[in-house]
């Protein structure tokens, strides 16, 4: 008889235990002569040594299983048991899966361009109206690379330009005035990312969401960071994070042109920085469109319309 700990350091243990410990109960069952103690993300157990390790390459295959998809049943564990490995149906354009095995995908011709280019750039410009996907692709991409450990940490930042002087004003400490502000990326994250390990991810520094001008004088290595609603940049703001980059980083920048906040005589950085870097070797820029718009239908067309409506504000300015 040994005794040996087994981790269960990629998946998370709440997804792969099961719902009131369903999967670690059918583990049990299938396992009657081996004691099995679960606690956390340890699993101890003891048992003859071939039996053991004939377990450790079945639990290691399943924690694999469900650190990849986000969820566990219990089909799949018996399968696994069986050896019957189930042979997985190919998803076109999946990046990941989300939270209890949602695939998510890049749907549009734009957002499978930004998911090709992620292959080939470091740095990667995704212009579009709300609701084309941009930031959601570049996070999956984010979570992508994480999991598949191409990368450290996930860094997520905006510029708070429209808190401004409201911040003050808004209650707590500076977390709790800036979180409303990032809530967006936030929820991406939750639908990607099962609450418990996003929780730990936040807190060990793992991913990290703030203010642009929480940038300032850091060296990013082994990162993958994101600026959003990057229209609202200054072009100080925007060439201090560009220059973040450290070795073994990915850069994606989004924006909205049709959206900038910024004090009228404020010319947006975002604009300048397309015009500086186009000839530069290594950036990729992605335009999105309407066609783009992955939210309600009516997104699109109010959208549309708004653009219709500054198309003919132009022109009675131009007469």
């Amino acid at each position: 008889m040994i005794e040996k700990i087994i981790l269960i350091e990629n998946a998370d243990p709440v997804i792969f235990y099961g719902a009131n410990n369903a999967n670690i109960h059918l583990i049990k069952d299938l396992f009657p002569k081996i004691k099995i103690i679960a606690r956390g993300n340890a699993m101890k157990v003891i048992g003859e040594e071939s039996e053991i390790d004939c377990f450790e390459k079945i639990i290691l295959s399943l924690e694999k299983y469900c650190a990849r998809h986000n969820s566990l049943s219990e089909e799949v564990i018996i399968n696994y048991v069986k050896g019957k490995i189930p042979s997985e149906t190919k998803q076109n354009d999946l990046i990941i899966y989300g939270i209890n095995g949602k695939p998510i995908i890049a749907r549009t011709p734009n957002q499978k361009k930004l998911v090709k280019d992620f292959d080939t750039h470091d740095l990667l410009f995704a212009i579009g109206p709300a609701g084309s996907g941009k930031t959601y692709t570049a996070i999956a991409l984010a979570v992508r690379a994480l999991k598949n450990k191409e990368i450290r940490k996930i860094i997520l930042s905006r510029p708070a330009v429209e808190a401004g002087e409201k911040l003050g004003f808004l209650p707590g400490d500076m977390k709790e005035k800036i979180d409303p502000y990032l809530q967006p990326l936030y929820d991406a994250l939750q639908d990607m990312i099962p609450n418990s390990k996003l929780k730990e991810y936040l807190e060990n520094g793992t991913i990290q969401i703030a203010p642009l001008a929480f940038m300032r004088g850091r060296t990013l290595n082994d990162a993958f960071i994101i600026l959003d609603e990057a229209q609202n940049t200054t072009t100080q703001q925007i060439k201090m994070f560009l220059t973040r980059m450290g070795m073994n980083s990915k850069i994606v920048v989004t924006g909205d042109m049709s959206q900038i906040d910024l004090p009228p005589r404020q010319r947006s950085g975002l604009i300048e920085a397309l015009q500086i870097l186009k000839e530069v070797k290594g950036i990729a820029k992605v335009e999105f469109d309407v066609k783009d718009i992955v939210r309600h239908k009516l997104v699109q067309r109010i959208v549309e319309a708004y653009d219709a409506h500054d198309e003919k504000v132009k022109k009675a300015k131009a007469k």
